[in-house]
């Protein structure tokens, strides 16, 4: 395994949770995204989101809709000469999915099959990524999978017992400034 990646949930990471977003009019990047992901690729590493869609399980969209929205998403990085190397989804929920999409699904967060696979797919080398997310099962996935580097965002910090166990941070700019910051030291 060669290769260093930063996971990154996609809601409340690269765009503003509105919960539920489906359409790129309802699709806010979060300030300062595209300058982390620039310093991200600059540094060697590969960008994989990886991201829980019960939206689709629960019948708000489709796949093809999460589809579209994520070429689009895509596109606007790739507009900025950003490369998203995977992006990987679970469309299941345990307990609120209809369907085919009714089911405890392993590549579900907090479970790390997301990362798991785009780490054989892309030979990366989980203990030298960075997960970062905005929920305690994106840490836990994180942790599940291997990865020390561990970054929680969001606009005020409510976490307690297991604090210590990530880093806290603003967005993700601020967790690309102290990630390389102390990587330097």
């Amino acid at each position: 395994m060669t290769n260093r990646a930063f996971f990154l949930d996609r809601d409340g990471v690269i765009n503003i949770d509105h919960g539920y977003v489906c359409h790129p009019e309802q699709f806010d990047f979060v300030p300062g995204v595209f300058e982390a992901c620039k310093k991200i690729i600059e540094q060697g590493y590969l960008i994989v989101v990886v991201t829980n869609q019960a939206g689709i399980g629960r019948g708000y969209y489709t796949e093809d809709e999460f589809l579209a929205l994520t070429a689009w998403m895509k596109q606007e990085f790739a507009r900025r000469q950003i490369t998203i190397a995977d992006v990987r989804f679970c469309p299941h929920h345990a307990t609120h999915g209809q369907g085919k999409y009714l089911k405890d699904c392993e590549n579900r967060k907090p479970n790390p099959g997301m990362l798991i696979a785009a780490a054989e797919e892309h030979q990366i080398d989980l203990s030298r990524s960075v997960m970062v997310g905005d929920k305690t099962s994106d840490m836990e996935a994180g942790q599940r999978a291997g990865i020390s580097a561990l970054y929680k965002v969001a606009e005020e910090h409510t976490d307690t017992i297991e604090q210590a166990e990530w880093v806290n941070c603003h967005r993700l700019v601020d967790v690309v400034a102290h990630y390389f910051a102390i990587a330097t030291e």
